[in-house]
């Protein structure tokens, strides 16, 4: 199939395929004419690398998973892979620590202002995370 039906077939914009390609993450074949010509398999290798891409992983490490990947929940052993696992989920592990410090700083501030000039919450504009 060319770039376009895979994008089509995927929801990925072609610019983005291309630079999946360019990573390594998925592979085309090159007719005589020049267009990318990509396999059946490579529209469920785009899904697998857009649900790791969710779950926070870099491309440097999608390329490392992708051959050790069955489905989206299944992986082999490959070597290296659990390790760039780790690192990655203790990368997230303190964003999110960060986030939370972050969250609770600005509470504290918001509710500081509030107390310092006697006024009451502002009216919640609809925009604001779950406490």
């Amino acid at each position: 199939m060319l770039i376009g039906e895979l994008s089509r077939r995927t929801g990925v914009s072609e610019r983005l395929l291309r630079y999946y390609e360019r990573m390594a993450l998925i592979h085309s074949e090159r007719r005589a004419n020049g267009y990318r010509e990509y396999d059946e398999g490579t529209v469920e290798t785009v899904r697998r690398i857009r649900a790791l891409l969710a779950a926070g992983l870099p491309t440097r490490v999608i390329r490392q998973v992708l051959p050790c990947a069955f489905d989206e929940a299944t992986l082999r052993p490959c070597p290296g892979v659990l390790t760039s696992l780790r690192d990655q989920l203790n990368v997230l592990d303190r964003r999110a620590a960060d986030l939370q410090a972050a969250r609770s700083l600005l509470r504290r501030t918001i509710a500081a202002t509030e107390g310092a000039a006697g006024q009451d919450p502002e009216p919640d504009a609809g925009t604001s995370a779950p406490r």
